[in-house]
């Protein structure tokens, strides 16, 4: 790891968006081209946008970076108690943009982040000229029928769920972890440090179970979100850890049935459901590939 989540913190500001202190941190254009193309970072649960940490300096020599941590994660605000909604989210991304200025930029996404994805889309969908000039989307649930929750979530879902917030362990985020990553990249003790002391700013573990109200919007909201990829007039690449128990090899099968081929979809083998942190370098090689095929 070459970026601690505080190192992390020092490279950004927290913005008043929407009524919220949220983290974002701006990689700049690169130094050799000053009109680089942008790239719109949104991260999963339940972490933050240190996520793309090791992807960041693959990606930021070519093309200027934005993240930022959503409303309940990392070094944003974490209100409770507090309703998270994907639809407020989506709204916070839009303060972002039109506070950054941005006309047109790229979006890439993962877990949490491809649904918040999901109802920009939608939105973006109702433009008569979209503001995205691509999107590429990482393992996450894009349909609640194929999401396969681990225990633990179904748990923070559940009735239970604030009494596991109170209780939980650094082990248990462990375990979870050590089942969805790849078989050979496995995450180390130094990583699973990191996602645990995101997950504790600002006392943060006890949104858990308020943030998972994710998968209960998933359903509700399925034709809304499933319906942006459907009508979606940008192109759309996958890029897929195909061993994640979560969202691997059976949720891009799913998107073949259900939305038809993207533009184009990167299986990585072997690989489970955080390709940016298990694969950067395999990452930034499909992604580059993918936007290489999106703007021709």
């Amino acid at each position: 790891m070459s970026t601690t989540p505080r190192q992390w913190k020092s490279l950004g500001n927290s913005l008043r968006l929407k009524g919220h202190s949220i983290f974002v941190i701006d990689s700049g254009p690169p130094l050799h081209n000053p009109d680089a193309e942008t790239i719109l970072l949104l991260h999963g649960y339940p972490t933050s946008s240190w996520d793309w940490e090791r992807l960041w300096s693959l990606l930021q020599t070519d093309f200027r970076l934005i993240a930022l941590d959503l409303l309940g994660f990392g070094f944003s605000d974490k209100p409770y108690p507090h309703r998270y909604l994907i639809q407020e989210q989506a709204d916070i991304v839009e303060a972002l943009v039109e506070r950054m200025g941005l006309s047109r930029f790229h979006v890439l996404s993962h877990d949490y982040g491809d649904t918040v994805a999901q109802e920009l889309l939608a939105r973006q969908n109702e433009l008569e000229q979209p503001q995205w000039l691509s999107l590429c989307l990482l393992n996450g649930g894009l349909f609640p029928e194929t999401h396969r929750p681990r225990l633990v979530q179904r748990l923070l879902a559940s009735p239970l769920g604030p009494y596991l917030t109170r209780h939980m362990e650094k082990a248990s985020i462990h375990k979870t972890m050590s089942q969805i990553f790849g078989p050979d990249t496995q995450p180390d003790e130094e990583l699973i440090d990191g996602f645990w002391e995101v997950i504790n700013i600002n006392n943060g573990r006890r949104t858990l179970h308020k943030l998972i109200d994710y998968m209960k919007q998933r359903r509700q909201y399925r034709e809304r979100w499933v319906g942006a990829l459907q009508q979606c007039r940008i192109p759309i690449g996958l890029i897929n850890g195909n061993v994640d128990p979560i969202s691997g090899a059976h949720m891009v099968a799913r998107y073949k049935e259900v939305v038809g081929p993207p533009l184009m979809i990167i299986s990585l083998e072997n690989i489970g459901h955080y390709p940016q942190w298990e694969s950067p370098a395999q990452v930034n090689s499909a992604y580059r590939q993918f936007l290489n095929a999106a703007t021709d």
